[in-house]
């Protein structure tokens, strides 16, 4: 009954979001170049295949009701496989970047999985883009955005509902560049908080 419950749930969910008109306020709005996150940096030195310096086609997702269930399921699969925890209570070290290969994690290692993920289904990487926000007790976190032609998605461990980026409640700090994984952006501190409140 429960596993009939959630996929009229994901069906009505689905129809909503494609049913909606793609449009720019949809999508998160870039500023300057930035610096990347050192866990970023330190990551692509100890795994330089998985951080090639190169310059990308821009990419969005066509949102179909299989493209949005594969990402919810690869989402939802990531989220209940890897027991949260912090990097000084798994590596001993205050920041640490890796996948979870040992079924562990804090955000960033969810991010990297999932992203890893949808890259193996066939989704552009260069619509998969790591994000660092603050979360609502105002503590740095990370989440993946999937640019889609409905707008930018967030595939979030703290939660399980996937949602647009305006939706979430955080403050929006940098991500990466969508035509160099290598390179990161400013996205100002957006507030999605104020965000919400003015629409």
């Amino acid at each position: 009954m429960k596993a009939i419950f959630i996929s009229v749930t994901l069906a009505l969910a689905v129809s909503k979001i494609i049913a909606s008109p793609a449009q720019a306020q949809n999508q998160v709005a870039l500023g300057a170049p930035t610096t990347p996150p050192i866990g970023w940096v330190q990551f692509c030195q100890d795994n330089p295949g998985e951080c090639t310096n190169r310059t990308l086609q821009s990419a969005t997702i066509s949102l179909t009701e299989a493209t949005w269930r594969r990402i919810v399921k690869i989402n939802a699969d990531v989220n209940n496989e890897i027991v949260a925890m912090t990097d000084q209570e798994h590596w001993g070290s205050p920041e640490v970047w890796s996948y979870p290969t040992d079924g562990k994690g804090d955000c960033e290692d969810y991010v990297l999985e999932k992203r890893r993920r949808l890259v193996e289904a066939g989704f552009p990487l260069s619509a998969l883009l790591i994000t660092v926000v603050r979360d609502h007790k105002g503590d740095g976190h990370a989440v993946l955005t999937v640019k889609t032609d409905r707008g930018d998605f967030v595939l979030d461990n703290q939660v399980g509902k996937i949602v647009a980026w305006k939706e979430t409640g955080y403050r929006f700090i940098k991500r990466q560049s969508d035509e160099n994984p290598m390179r990161w952006v400013s996205l100002g501190g957006i507030d999605t908080r104020t965000v919400a409140s003015q629409r």
